[in-house]
């Protein structure tokens, strides 16, 4: 018997005064001891469908039709005291965000204790004892310290830890897992997710694990679900439906992925048009107006969900000419054939960057207190070529993203010396000159933090063109500039009429970068401009870059923690960790052997889209420390798996030249390093 079924499910959303469907005719099985992925593109439904299976909908939702078995027993009909009982004892969530559902006046050992005093009636004593075991088969240590504290003093990746502890506290035979490490590095999200196999295991339950992150489905899940506009498109176990795709949808997603192998010069897959929004979706086929292979047929009919005879379900008109090689999926790689390689001369150089942050309260200056400084980057230096990209890596706190606002001035630097095209500039901006600003321009993570809710993209466009110009554009020449920019990242000109509201995310994320162009810089530094978008839209923006790039000679600074993209996208990649740079080299250097060894447990953290490929993996111990208290040696020695002594305490690692311009600043010879790390990738069957 399943743990969880929906049979013939669609739920609606109330919005003003009319229903919307959200969710149409879903049918999903888990059974026990299960991960089920539920993947998609946001909008398509995942959350919505995820909390519906739990009986946990909005104010504003309704379950049109349907059922929902849990264990054989519909809980559809059911009232919601009936359904705080299932909630408590059978079913539990693990949210996106922990900070969110965790209580900030309450201790975790508080929280963790009420959980288990009301649904399973321990005892306080039982309680805080169930909660400390908790803690400790997460994987926390120290835990009775760590029930004291409470929820701001923990890490996000302790914070998550805290709450899949809680989930099980109450043994739920079923979990549903809403985007989980959506907001973690790459690094805790590995050690998140090898938990969560663990302890699902352990606890013998079954698990909804719902992400838009192919590469972590692909290594978690032994089955896994396709969910575009509401619908199911495609359902199969991880290897068949990752290895033989045979929905469009399904393709289009794994195709869009970035990696190393594309080359430097391939252009990503990518799906045409945005998904659509509750008003706007079809009643024949919902993708066949994105679909590369649509026929006339899918514009009319809706098509069936179909159980294949390799036990997979699809719902497309043309799957079985997807299977026998009939309808050709590829889509041909172009070459940038206008691409040219990097030139010798440098657009930037940084030397000797150093930025603290100093915090003395006025408690501090009363007692005349030292003031206490957080190091963000520490004597830092690089250098990008012309026509390059240089990606920029690290965890969350490793100071990426402060040394790329001091290099632009945003954060101006204490100290160091920064080239521009040659020309030395000043570490402020208000001494830089116009030309320099004209040079040297930023892409946000989030457009909305630059866009003018105000102001119509035209409008925003212009005033940018404007001040920079100095005036020496007349109003035709500047909305004549405007039309050059939108043409340039693939929008029409009947987008200078809209405002930012009317735009999705990766529209935005293009008028974004197309401001940066607005006066033809020699450097753009880009600034996580691809995280919050979906893996079909990174696709756009990536290609888009690259096109840009080949076109205007430009060269980027981007800032990343997905080590694909920038596997993808840069020339030269450079490694910090902890205000400090670790690693450097190019591409192809820091991606093989040797590497810093925190280098190493980066890649070796990165959830491959390959369910039969593993890598060697390494896990790092604990959080990244404060920068307000840096280790003294080698600042990584504290998580080092490959610590060789006292000396990585006490004395602060060379600079090791690789070969080839290849820095590494470890204490361990290179010689040594290359026999540590000489592994490879692992073939083997999932689960």
């Amino acid at each position: 018997m399943a743990v969880i079924e929906a049979r013939g499910l669609s739920i609606d959303y109330r919005i003003g005064k009319v229903w919307q469907n959200a969710i149409r005719d879903v049918a999903l099985r888990i059974e026990p001891l299960q991960i089920h992925g539920l993947v998609g593109e946001s909008g398509s439904g995942k959350s919505t469908l995820g909390l519906a299976l739990m009986r946990y909908l909005a104010s504003n939702a309704r379950i049109k039709q349907g059922e929902i078995l849990f264990e054989g027993h519909d809980l559809v009909p059911l009232s919601d005291v009936d359904m705080r009982q299932i909630w408590g004892h059978s079913i539990s969530l693990v949210p996106q965000d922990p900070l969110s559902a965790l209580n900030p006046a309450f201790t975790i050992g508080e929280q963790m204790a009420e959980v288990t005093r009301l649904h399973r009636g321990f005892s306080q004593s039982e309680a805080w004892q169930h909660a400390t075991e908790m803690l400790r088969q997460v994987k926390i240590a120290d835990p009775e310290q760590v029930l004291k504290r409470y929820p701001h003093q923990l890490s996000g990746g302790m914070q998550q830890r805290v709450m899949i502890a809680m989930a099980l506290s109450t043994e739920p035979r079923l979990l549903i897992l809403d985007e989980p490490t959506t907001a973690l590095d790459v690094t805790t999200q590995a050690v998140i997710l090898d938990l969560f196999r663990e302890l699902i295991l352990t606890h013998k339950a079954a698990a909804l694990y719902v992400s838009h992150d192919l590469g972590t489905v692909a290594q978690l899940c032994d089955y896994v679900t396709v969910l575009y506009g509401g619908e199911i498109m495609e359902s199969a176990p991880v290897e068949a439906l990752y290895t033989q795709p045979r929905h469009p949808y399904t393709y289009g997603l794994l195709a869009s992925l970035p990696s190393a192998a594309h080359g430097q010069n391939t252009r990503l897959h990518t799906i045409p048009g945005v998904a659509p929004s509750l008003a706007e979706r079809s009643h024949a086929c919902v993708f066949a107006d994105r679909c590369p292979i649509a026929i006339d047929k899918c514009f009319t009919e809706k098509p069936p969900l179909e159980t294949t005879t390799d036990g997979r379900t699809i719902r497309c008109w043309r799957w079985e000419d997807i299977a026998n090689g009939e309808a050709q999926l590829e889509q041909q790689q172009e070459i940038n054939t206008e691409s040219a390689p990097p030139r010798a001369t440098y657009v930037l150089r940084a030397q000797g960057i150093r930025k603290y942050f100093g915090n003395r309260t006025f408690l501090d200056r009363l007692l005349r207190r030292k003031t206490s400084y957080v190091h963000a980057v520490d004597n830092a230096s690089l250098r990008v070529r012309g026509r390059s990209t240089l990606g920029l890596v690290g965890e969350s706190g490793s100071g990426k993203t402060t040394l790329a606002r001091a290099i632009v001035a945003l954060e101006p630097a204490d100290t160091g010396e920064i080239e521009l095209c040659e020309v030395p500039i000043s570490l402020r901006l208000h001494e830089r000159k116009r030309q320099t600003l004209r040079d040297l321009q930023m892409v946000f993570q989030n457009p909305n933090d630059t866009l003018n809710p105000y102001q119509t993209i035209g409008q925003a466009l212009a005033r940018t063109i404007r001040r920079l110009s100095e005036g020496r554009l007349n109003r035709q020449e500047i909305e004549q500039r405007v039309i050059n920019l939108l043409q340039s990242v693939r929008l029409t000109p009947e987008y200078m009429t809209r405002y930012p509201h009317e735009l999705s995310g990766g529209e935005k994320q293009r008028i974004a970068i197309a401001r940066a162009f607005a006066m033809n810089p020699a450097l753009v530094v880009a600034d996580e401009p691809t995280s919050s978008l979906d893996v079909s839209v990174q696709a756009v923006v990536l290609n888009l870059l690259k096109d840009l790039r080949a076109q205007h000679g430009v060269s980027y600074l981007f800032i990343s923690h997905d080590l694909e993209v920038i596997s993808y996208l840069a020339d030269w990649i450079v490694v910090m960790y902890l205000g400090e740079i670790v690693e450097e080299g190019t591409n192809e250097q820091v991606y093989n052997v040797p590497s810093h060894p925190y280098t190493e447990a980066l890649l070796s953290a990165i959830p491959l889209p390959d369910p039969t490929l593993r890598r060697q993996r390494i896990r790092l111990d604990g959080d990244i420390p404060s920068a307000r208290d840096v280790p003294k040696g080698c600042r990584f020695h504290t998580r080092c798996p490959r610590k060789i002594g006292d000396i990585c305490e006490r004395e602060a690692p060379p600079l090791q030249d690789a070969g080839d311009g290849h820095l590494i600043r470890c204490h361990i010879p290179v010689d040594e390093l290359v026999q540590l790390q000489q592994t490879e990738p692992e073939r083997q069957s999932h689960g």
